[in-house]
């Protein structure tokens, strides 16, 4: 049965039901946290995973005085259900909240809920990737969120672990072994074949690593009609994906045994955008500070995530919290964020700043990362995300390839899952 039924009459209901009440109360933070000539004494950042913002956030509290509260969520997916709660009761959302691309267009739904930056910031417009810029705006124009990163793609893998493999380790000459997909297959098979150990965490990293290297529509088409079942790109990723099942460790992404992989060895690679490699560090740990290492992704570049920060209509200092929505975006904070944590800038000043050209991870072995994933920045080609893409990755693709990864469901009956699964979460 074909995907590409219209939204349903019920499903838009719920979404507008979900986004539209937060728009009607401005309560998310409290009118009473004012400090000293009518300064707000704290405003509250949320974000997911590892944006870089530590240290950033103490600088702005030196410069403005008022306190910031730094709300993090590792996963995306324990993100959106809070942000939603938020909207849907108008009440406790952040002062400034992060919309990652796959929520980004789910939530630009209802412009309500989200203040207009552009009176309450400096003319911006032609400090970023163009691209990037335009998708912060709201289908009514207003600018709703200032860019923060993409997530431009490598492959993160073990030296030691490839060492003991028989494999090279140098990263030109890892980069070498996979000019496209079916060459990072043999040498996953080398690998195993040397060691008797799975090569990457999942078959699910693998399709997010292919499907976001399409440049096209994906889950949706222009009209956000749902073609999850007849897109190229969603296949190639289905077929790449399912193909590697005899390498992987079975670790889905954020699981406590994917997470616990690292320290342990139980893979050797993994799919890296940018913002990924704080995350592969601190699973790491210290120990294994030195033995990873970056390579390109086979088939060349891709953008896997990458965020925007907005303001909710419910804050009660959206002045001050477009504020620091500025200076967390501006060009020097982008590269401060990139060398803690790993989020590429996307302010065109800061991708060509010194600073974070000539940036080299001591952690992944001194690899000039600057260099590596700021080359790689001009060949993103935005790709269109329907308004539920997130829902549909992470409720159905990637369920239904971990069905036929753990020996679940064969391929064919995967497939069928996915399509059946993709219809309902990607309704709207």
């Amino acid at each position: 049965m074909s995907l590409t039924t219209r939204r349903t009459r019920l499903a838009a209901g719920a979404l507008a039901a979900v986004t539209a009440v937060g728009g009607l109360a401005a309560c998310g933070s409290d009118d009473s946290n004012t400090g000293e000539g009518g300064k707000p004494a704290k405003l509250v950042v949320d974000t997911f995973g590892e944006m870089g913002y530590d240290e950033l956030v103490k600088q702005y509290e030196q410069q403005s005085g008022i306190k910031i509260e730094l709300r993090k969520t590792a996963q995306l997916g324990e993100y959106r259900p809070k942000l939603v709660r938020y909207l849907a009761t108008g009440k406790g959302a952040a002062d400034v909240t992060a919309l990652e691309e796959g929520i980004l267009n789910e939530f630009k739904a209802n412009p309500r809920n989200w203040v207009d930056l552009t009176p309450l910031v400096d003319d911006h417009s032609t400090e970023y990737l163009p691209w990037k810029w335009e998708l912060g705006k709201a289908p009514d124009g207003r600018l709703i969120g200032l860019p923060t990163d993409v997530g431009s793609l490598a492959v993160c893998y073990r030296k030691d672990l490839f060492q003991a493999a028989g494999l090279p380790t140098e990263r030109d000459q890892v980069s070498a072994l996979w000019p496209d997909w079916n060459g990072f297959h043999q040498a996953g098979k080398k690998y195993k074949d040397a060691t008797g150990k799975a090569f990457i965490d999942s078959i699910t990293a693998v399709s997010n690593g292919v499907l976001f290297q399409q440049g096209s529509d994906l889950f949706y088409d222009k009209e956000n009609n749902i073609i999850a079942d007849s897109s190229p790109a969603v296949k190639a990723a289905w077929d790449t994906a399912t193909s590697m099942s005899d390498i992987s460790a079975k670790a889905a992404t954020w699981s406590p045994e994917w997470s616990g992989g690292f320290k342990q060895g139980t893979f050797a690679a993994t799919f890296c955008p940018s913002w990924m490699l704080g995350i592969v560090a601190d699973n790491s740990g210290e120990a294994n500070k030195g033995k990873w290492d970056v390579a390109a992704v086979p088939g060349g570049g891709g953008n896997w995530g990458g965020s925007w920060l907005a303001v909710p209509e419910q804050s009660a200092h959206q002045k001050e919290a477009a504020k620091l929505a500025e200076f967390l975006t501006n060009a020097t904070s982008q590269v401060d964020a990139f060398k803690l944590k790993g989020p590429l800038p996307t302010n065109l000043e800061a991708l060509k700043n010194e600073a974070f050209l000539s940036y080299t991870n001591e952690y992944f072995s001194g690899a000039p990362t600057g260099k590596i994933f700021g080359e790689s920045v001009a060949k993103i080609e935005p790709v269109h995300l329907g308004p539920k893409h997130q829902a549909v990755k992470e409720n159905a693709l990637e369920p239904a390839l971990r069905s036929f990864e753990n020996g679940q469901a064969n391929k064919d009956k995967a497939w069928e899952q996915f399509v059946k699964d993709a219809a309902i979460q990607g309704a709207f």
